[in-house]
């Protein structure tokens, strides 16, 4: 399996996408002007407790106040305040808590008014970006995420993800972290540490600390709100969060970021930068690797999969709906049942590649085709569950439901990627179609329903404007050639002054129209 990772740079964002075995799968862009990333920590100002939501409005710089829940202010509350306000005065100066005297633990039911003020000065981390029109979700219980160790300030906790299945390598790594863990700091295990050494974990460790000390000197003296400990760029927290020994390549088309890669994937896995290479071509790197051609196809409210089948990608304020269609399939299934286990199955891995390509949180409603054996919507559910696994984001999947539903829940702590598939018509009517691009898709498609269907692969002819005409005629192999080579029929083509740039028609050899 290739996983390669695509990083186009232009003068206001930075766009990446990940590539499984060609396909796109998660597409992220970074913007300049983002300054509220999930994982900053700002020194925020309590602009108001309310009592009936049990949570406070806080000022972190946003247009509109940051949420923060009671149950998202974490049991060492007084400590962190403690802590604050020392070092912003300048009377603690040791940041490694280790001769810091701690408070007793918030009351885990207690009310938002007993614990903090208005005014107060508190330190708060991004846990979800402003989205739509809500402000920014924020915790004051901290974290700060290295490469194998997420370092917990004010805790003495020692987790290891669940994601590791060997209890023996669970053990070993709980004890290896205890033996280097500085007191007053509590530590999570992530799953690509298993398997890693105590050295390769201490010194995550140490990048850790001295991050949080780099952090506590900007304290002193700070202004209210301030960013005091800033995310890495989304390049880095996307190679820490998902670079494994299964990358085969990492293209960059901007010098600087790809020095900048090739520091980090030589720090995080050394022997491995050369991996990134520099991508330096007069095509377009999304042109290149066909990434456009997908996102055009993969972001509409239609999304196409292989043999006919199709999902419709609905959106409203409170949930997503997927509904899946079969199309107009030719049916090599011995019955209904097996057709539809076919194409649920089907539909279960697009679903999956959809909602991390789309970023989608929420509730997500999916209606498969309908199945009557109990054994093949476990079959359904589970493939699902499977094809999920890589997915970052917390997710929770229910089973199908007697309609044919399955439920799910998942994170979401960004604006979903949105992208418009849709352009103006040339023909100018003022109305908006579908992009050019996708035309040759979905001319593939009829035809290959047209081959498979009976007795209709003999004399057809395309009727289709002469521009796409010579788009699909010329060139050395021309698309007109590799229909041949995969189809063994020799489709003719013949160009029509009338139709419009997008019409097309299949005839067959008598002049009839049959698509």
């Amino acid at each position: 399996m290739n996983r390669e990772l695509i990083v186009r740079s232009s003068s206001d964002a930075v766009d990446f996408a990940l590539l499984k075995d060609g396909k796109l799968t998660e597409l992220h862009k970074e913007e300049d002007n983002n300054n509220f990333s999930v994982g900053d920590i700002f020194l925020a100002k309590v602009r108001k407790p309310v009592t009936g939501l049990n949570a406070a409005f806080v000022n972190v710089g946003y247009e509109k106040d940051a949420f923060l829940h009671y149950h998202d202010l974490g049991p060492q509350l007084s400590s962190l305040l403690k802590f604050i306000k020392q070092v912003s005065t300048g009377k603690l100066k040791d940041y490694s808590l280790s001769n810091f005297k701690f408070e007793k633990d918030i009351d885990k039911n207690g009310v938002i008014t007993d614990v903090i003020k208005a005014n107060q000065s508190i330190l708060v981390q991004i846990v979800k970006e402003p989205i739509s029109t809500k402000g920014p979700r924020i915790s004051s219980e901290l974290s700060i995420a290295g490469r194998y160790l997420v370092m917990v300030p004010f805790s003495d906790r020692v987790s290891v993800s669940q994601k590791i299945g060997s209890n023996e390598e669970k053990e070993r790594l709980k004890r290896l972290v205890k033996s280097i863990k500085p007191k007053g700091f509590g530590v999570i295990i992530r799953t690509v540490a298993e398997g890693k050494k105590v050295a390769e974990l201490d010194k995550d460790l140490e990048n850790l600390l001295a991050k949080w000390s780099a952090m506590c000197k900007k304290l002193y003296k700070a202004p209210t709100p301030s960013k005091v400990l800033v995310e890495l760029n989304r390049a880095s927290s996307i190679l820490r969060d998902i670079f494994n020994d299964t990358f085969t390549g990492i293209h960059v088309d901007d010098d600087t970021l790809y020095e900048q890669i090739q520091d980090y994937v030589q720090e995080i896995a050394p022997g491995k930068e050369s991996i990134v290479k520099q991508y330096k071509s007069n095509v377009p790197i999304f042109e290149k690797y066909g990434i456009e051609r997908q996102i055009k196809t993969s972001f509409g409210r239609t999304a196409s999969m292989s043999k006919g089948a199709y999902l419709i990608i609905e959106h409203t304020e409170a949930l997503h709906v997927i509904d899946v269609n079969s199309g107009n399939r030719s049916n090599k299934a011995k019955n209904q049942e097996d057709t539809a286990l076919e194409v649920n199955i089907l539909a279960a891995s697009e679903i999956a590649r959809q909602l991390r390509l789309r970023d989608m949180g929420g509730i997500i409603v999916v209606d498969f085709i309908d199945m009557v054996k109990a054994p093949n919507r476990r079959k359904l559910f589970d493939h699902l569950r499977d094809e999920m696994k890589d997915d970052r984001a917390k997710h929770k999947i229910l089973p199908p439901s007697k309609f044919g539903l399955i439920q799910i829940t998942r994170q979401r702590v960004r604006p979903e990627m949105n992208i418009k598939t849709t352009e103006e018509n040339p023909n100018g009517n003022g109305k908006e179609i579908e992009a050019p691009i996708v035309l040759i898709d979905k001319i593939n498609s009829d035809l290959e329903k047209l081959l498979k269907g009976p007795k209709k692969d003999n004399g057809i002819t395309l009727n289709i404007h002469p521009f796409i005409s010579a788009y699909i005629t010329k060139g050395f192999p021309s698309i007109r050639s590799k229909w041949f080579l995969e189809h063994k029929k020799w489709i003719k083509i013949q160009p029509r002054d009338a139709y419009t740039y997008l019409e097309y028609r299949f005839k067959d050899k008598d002049g009839k129209t049959i698509y």
